[in-house]
């Protein structure tokens, strides 16, 4: 049985973003304001079905997928590329690969106790987003 990923989650923390976003050749103002933000992540979950929200008060990004099934992405929220998305289960972790201009692209999502973690990798950057669950 996969993990339970339904809910909102407010972040906690997130370390490395400014690296990573610079690896995506994100601009300085862009990672500026991006950098001080505070997210919130919905997922509304049914089985591998999956429609996810990133909410802020700069810009919010949706992505739906089904663990196992490529897609074509556009990643409007972050650096605005079409990207080769395949999400997949690794044990009780959400495994996302990325191909496109960038390597060593993707995240892996995953819940300790009532904590999202989130671990987003661009080239050889590196970030690690916390969440914790809503009530």
């Amino acid at each position: 049985m996969p993990a339970d990923f339904n809910g909102q989650w407010q972040m906690v923390s997130n370390e490395n973003f400014e690296e990573f976003m610079k690896a995506l050749d994100i601009d300085f103002a862009t990672r500026k304001i991006a950098a001080h933000l505070t997210q919130t992540k919905v997922f509304v979950q049914n089985g591998d079905k999956f429609e996810t929200k990133t909410l802020s008060t700069f810009r919010n990004y949706e992505v739906n997928f089904t663990v196992g099934e490529e897609f074509e992405e556009h990643t409007k929220g972050l650096d605005n590329r079409v990207v080769k998305t395949l999400v997949t289960w690794e044990g009780e972790k959400l495994v996302c690969v990325q191909k496109g201009e960038k390597e060593n692209r993707g995240w892996k999502h995953w819940i300790e106790g009532d904590l999202l973690h989130l671990e987003f990798t661009c080239q050889d950057k590196v970030c690690h987003q916390v969440f914790k669950k809503k009530q």
